[in-house]
């Protein structure tokens, strides 16, 4: 991942909304959620998900897939593993120590 990718999803996921929305989709797994869903269970108007689910389109982390005259929306969890490995590349400057290196998460999607 190129710094430039990882500072636009750290962007995008600097928002409160936008984090309860993206992890709302995480746990979704790869069924995702509808935006209606997403609207009502992080207790905000369509128009302003709507917004928020394109901040976190444009920087990659999320998909949108039509289905009728309804949206769903899926985490990219590709760009969330590939995010976290760049954060974690030199974890403690390579140290041999197992307390230093990060897990790999644990995602069976």
């Amino acid at each position: 991942m190129e710094t430039s990718t990882a500072i636009s999803a750290l962007t995008a996921l600097g928002h409160g909304t936008r984090l309860a929305a993206f992890r709302l989709l995480v746990e979704a797994g790869p069924a995702g959620r509808m935006a209606g869903d997403i609207a009502t269970a992080l207790q905000v108007p369509p128009a302003t998900l709507s917004f928020h689910l394109k901040e976190l389109a444009q920087a990659s982390l999320v998909e949108s897939e039509s289905q009728g005259r309804n949206v769903c929306y899926r985490a990219n969890f590709a760009a969330m593993t590939g995010l976290i490995e760049y954060l974690t590349q030199n974890c403690c400057a390579g140290s041999p120590s197992e307390q230093c290196a990060p897990t790999a998460p644990q995602c069976k999607c």
